[in-house]
């Protein structure tokens, strides 16, 4: 068991990223083919994002009493299942039950991805094996658009099955290829009580341990930018097949694309930025460059510089979550990172939650409100950002 070598972890996380993002580029395309208001796009990616959020410290609770390889083959089970559930959906309520149903399975997967590599990876090697799987997930979700949108072409119907059938395989696959992964053998306790000891709140709870002028003014900018990128990418992935026709094999292109510039973005502005700039002055400038980007596409009606202008955003935007994730990381004492760390995923699960909802009722009034909000969003938290570089950091007594 031990001596399960950890690429083969890696190829069934590029599996896994591969099968989640297979039913996202024909989505818009149910909606509209159901005839469903146009909310339904933010409110089904809300549905999901919350229970994700309100089970993942259930899963991460499960993983310290178990093992994460069994987490991530059940949670690739009730996906799976989850997805049927949407695949056969006609009507608002059967959707937003079955995205509700798979968002409590999706959270546990991924948060045993990170565990697993915690649990597996000597300590010198940890930093490089979660580097290792962020690439992994960016590249590979892009994909998954991308091949999602190319069966969306044959067959609606055919991407779920497909999903479906993939996620039963790796469920398997995590079985047969990761290792026994607990370290500290710990007494049996019941999944009611789990639940008990896993309250999603908690770590809001635990702020006050930690929180200051300082931290309440970066989460500002952490949750405004999150907040903003969800509304905007939600009403991208709609707005292009509601507004120019464009069908699901479109989406996953575009989509692909928005990937690979991400990826390019993050190995070489945002390495040279961390490396070589101050992190606090050039977040700053990132946000506003997304910020006059997100308005731009806001104000042009042509197809090509609305998509155009959206792949630049996204990759300027994909900059900006490493830079906040350290500038959070480096405020934090060591003795409260855990915590810490923990408040700003809460952050960015609240920020998604509420992000997906704005755009779905904005939408519905007019196409292009969730854009100007979320660029709303983005300017705010420019200036909060910039108020965080004024404030004098708090010494240490």
């Amino acid at each position: 068991m031990k001596k399960r070598p950890l690429i083969l972890f890696f190829i069934v996380t590029i599996l896994m990223n591969v099968t989640a993002n297979l039913a996202h580029p024909v989505t818009p395309t149910i909606i509209k083919n159901l005839n469903l208001n146009d909310y339904m796009f933010g409110a089904a990616f809300a549905s999901m994002m919350f229970s994700n959020f309100l089970f993942s410290p259930f899963w991460g609770k499960r993983n310290e009493y178990s093992n994460s390889r069994s987490t991530m083959a059940i949670c690739s089970v009730g996906y799976s299942i989850g997805q049927l559930l949407f695949a056969i959906a006609k009507t608002e309520q059967h959707i937003l039950g079955a995205r509700v149903f798979s968002g409590v399975f999706a959270g546990g997967i991924f948060i045993s991805f990170l565990t697993y590599l915690v649990h597996v990876s000597k300590e010198e090697e940890r930093g490089r094996n979660l580097a290792i799987l962020a690439a992994l997930s960016s590249v590979s979700s892009s994909f998954g658009y991308f091949i999602g949108g190319m069966l969306g072409e044959i067959s609606i119907m055919l991407v779920f099955v497909v999903q479906a059938s993939l996620l039963l395989l790796c469920a398997i696959l995590f079985l047969l290829v990761c290792r026994e992964d607990r370290a500290i053998k710990t007494k049996k306790v019941s999944y009611i009580q789990m639940i008990k000891n896993s309250n999603p709140f908690a770590a809001f709870l635990e702020a006050k341990r930690f929180i200051n002028k300082r931290f309440v003014i970066l989460f500002s900018v952490c949750a405004l930018a999150y907040l903003g990128n969800t509304a905007f990418e939600q009403c991208f992935n709609y707005y292009i097949k509601d507004v120019f026709g464009l069908t699901s094999g479109y989406n996953g292109t575009i989509k692909a694309a928005i990937g690979i510039a991400a990826l390019v973005a993050n190995a070489t502005i945002c390495i040279w930025i961390m490396r070589r700039t101050n992190a606090k002055k050039s977040i700053i400038y990132i946000l506003l460059i997304c910020t006059v980007a997100i308005f731009g596409v806001s104000l042009t009606t042509k197809e090509t510089s609305f998509i155009g202008i959206s792949v630049f955003f996204f990759a300027m935007n994909a900059i900006t979550i490493p830079i906040t994730q350290d500038l959070v990381s480096v405020e934090a004492a060591p003795s409260e990172s855990s915590i810490v760390m923990g408040f700003y995923n809460g952050i960015k699960s609240l920020g998604g939650i509420f992000g997906a909802l704005a755009a779905g009722m904005l939408y519905t009034i007019q196409p292009t409100l969730p854009i100007v909000f979320a660029g709303i969003a983005f300017f705010a938290a420019t200036i909060f950002a910039l108020v965080f570089l004024w404030n004098k950091p708090i010494e240490a007594k």
